[in-house]
């Protein structure tokens, strides 16, 4: 049993992706970050080239993934038990002495990573993964009416999605390409009040049948209209015509009013997860 390091592309892969793609739901974040690497090359998220690893079990098979792309917490998937004791065995050595700034891990697993991580660590941000079951129109209904972006739209949605990292103390912005990538199927949508843009939606493309709702952003002067529960509805309806079976979506657990929004749209818990950096 034991934990295999590297920085290609390639061989992680081969070696990971079946194991990451048999639990689609709760490995949602790996898949859409292993897609975006993909697509736009291991600088898609930073200057650093990303480390990835991959857990083998005493049976020979691979059962679980993780990968860091810096700035970005190292990112662990749904992994057995075993595997995080020798993660946690394995963060004064090499290849992970010095580089781990922190992690993104379910709640159990965060916290047996910090114990032994042996540098003072505090919690960034507390997750809850929801998926989607029957969905519920908004009600009452907000005004206005859902349009997907398009190119035109990039300069807003610029503006917004670098305006909702600041609030999610998300580290590195949207570049254009992202953005591009993501109106290229129809991925972003905004909800108009008369014509004027009012709030944003986005999903991700449809991997292992699982598409992940978001970012959802409204400016702070339209808040509190219900708008992003409309876009919220139109986008989860636009990730079930893009070919999800599955559709996931993650909130802050400090901000109890989307939490609350999502639940009445049909979402339902599915696990926590803890954002942890050094201090």
């Amino acid at each position: 049993m034991t934990w295999t390091f590297s920085t290609d592309l390639a061989a992680y892969l081969a070696a990971a992706r079946p194991a990451v793609a048999a639990q689609p739901v709760v490995n949602t974040t790996l898949l859409t970050v292993i897609d975006a690497l993909e697509r736009r090359g291991p600088r898609a998220f930073g200057d650093s080239d990303p480390l990835f690893g991959w857990w083998t079990g005493a049976d020979g098979a691979v059962d679980g993934a993780l990968l860091h792309t810096p700035p970005f917490p190292l990112l662990l998937g749904a992994v057995p038990p075993e595997a995080v004791r020798a993660l946690a065995g394995a963060l004064g050595s090499d290849p992970l002495r010095g580089r781990v700034g922190g992690f993104n891990a379910r709640r159990a697993d965060a916290r047996a990573l910090a114990a032994a991580w042996g540098t003072p660590a505090r919690v960034v941000e507390e997750l809850r993964l929801y998926r989607l079951g029957t969905l519920a129109a908004p009600d009452p209904a907000p005004e206005g009416r859902v349009r997907t972006a398009a190119e035109p739209d990039l300069p807003l949605l610029l503006e917004w999605i670098e305006a909702f990292d600041r609030e999610c103390g998300i580290p590195a912005g949207p570049s254009e390409a992202q953005l591009r990538d993501r109106i290229s199927y129809g991925g972003l949508l905004l909800w108009e009040l008369d014509g004027r843009p009012v709030s944003l939606a986005g999903f991700s493309r449809p991997i292992g049948g699982a598409s992940r709702v978001g970012p959802v952003y409204t400016p702070p002067a339209d808040r509190g209209r219900g708008y992003a529960a409309g876009v919220t509805h139109a986008t989860s309806r636009a990730a079930y015509a893009a070919g999800a079976a599955e559709v996931l979506l993650f909130t802050d657990l400090a901000n109890p009013t989307s939490n609350g929004v999502y639940q009445r749209l049909g979402y339902a818990p599915v696990e926590d997860r803890v954002v942890l950096e050094a201090v």
